[in-house]
């Protein structure tokens, strides 16, 4: 273990998350060939190949795979030596944090976040950036956003993420809806023609699925449309039943827009929003800062439905 040192021990960590020699150059802003000297030193260390081939690509070898969280923790740790001096610099820095979430939670969150972060931070910048088809760990793993907001499944493994609330549908009618007549049903809810909102134009979901296998029952789905804000307010001229979040139904006027809600009378599996990041920024402290930031707001904002 002669010669082994910290710097190192941060080659090995980012090895193994970017699995690619020149990433890992990319990221630590060195030259592949200086990369590759550390790769092998790193091999003559540890005594094990830490990346292999993996047809045109490199994978992590299963020893390497195993001790990246102790190594994370390691540098982490050394990081954290030095981060009470960097954040009691904020507020001479100036930060463009690129964060990627849905129209719901910007509208939610996005200036009580900013002003929180102001406070400590006058100069710092939040660059939302709108949801589209692309995976959404692509752009945390390249570098194009530094945070993600959202509740997809579909995740890299790798991804770090915290639940920040919890939320569950609710479905909004005209204020004088022939459906609150009555305690709301399974078998009352698919008389009527639904929205469905949807930015992929996908028009069934949980609410369909419990119906169906649960009731033998099919709703009828009339619209598709890509986010709530084009139809909100044109609910109440007609029969028509929008499902939305709880996080929206708090947030525009139901009484004003002489709309009403009701509960689905389903166990709907809650949505589970969270904020992710890429393994890479665990150790940057302006990030832990905005990101702890961003969990205090959110319970602030949202404490019912934490």
């Amino acid at each position: 273990m002669r010669g082994y040192d910290l710097d190192l021990l941060r080659f090995l960590q980012v090895l193994i998350e970017e699995e690619s020699v020149s990433l890992a150059a990319r990221r630590l802003k060195v030259s592949e060939p200086a990369m590759s000297r550390h790769l092998a030193k790193l091999r003559a260390v540890f005594a094990d190949p830490i990346l292999v081939q993996s047809g045109r690509s490199m994978s992590a070898s299963a020893f390497a795979a195993g001790i990246l969280d102790r190594v994370q923790e390691l540098v982490r740790a050394a990081d954290s030596l030095i981060e009470t001096r960097a954040l009691a610099n904020l507020a001479n820095m100036a930060p463009t944090f690129t964060i990627r979430a849905n129209d719901l939670v910007v509208a939610s969150l996005a200036l009580p976040l900013l002003q929180a972060l102001k406070k400590e931070c006058p100069r710092c910048e939040l660059v939302w950036a709108p949801e589209i088809d692309d995976p959404a760990s692509d752009p945390l793993r390249n570098g194009r956003v530094d945070l993600y907001i959202g509740a997809t499944d579909v995740m890299k493994p790798e991804i770090r993420r915290q639940t920040l609330f919890r939320d569950h549908m609710r479905g909004v009618v005209r204020r004088d809806h022939p459906i609150l007549a009555k305690p709301v049903t399974p078998q009352s809810m698919v008389l009527y023609d639904y929205i469905s909102v949807s930015r992929r134009g996908r028009a069934q979901g949980p609410i369909d699925w419990i119906l169906r296998n649960q009731f033998g029952l099919t709703r009828r789905i009339a619209m598709v449309v890509p986010n709530y804000h084009c139809m909100v307010e044109s609910v109440k001229e007609s029969d028509l039943i929008l499902p939305l979040p709880g996080i929206v139904v708090e947030h525009i006027s139901i009484k004003a827009l002489k709309l009403a809600t009701f509960e689905f009378p389903l166990s709907l599996p809650s949505i589970d929003v969270f904020q992710a990041w890429h393994p890479r920024r665990d150790t940057d402290p302006v990030h832990r800062w905005m990101r702890e930031t961003l969990f205090r707001v959110s319970r602030q904002v949202l404490g019912s439905y934490t």
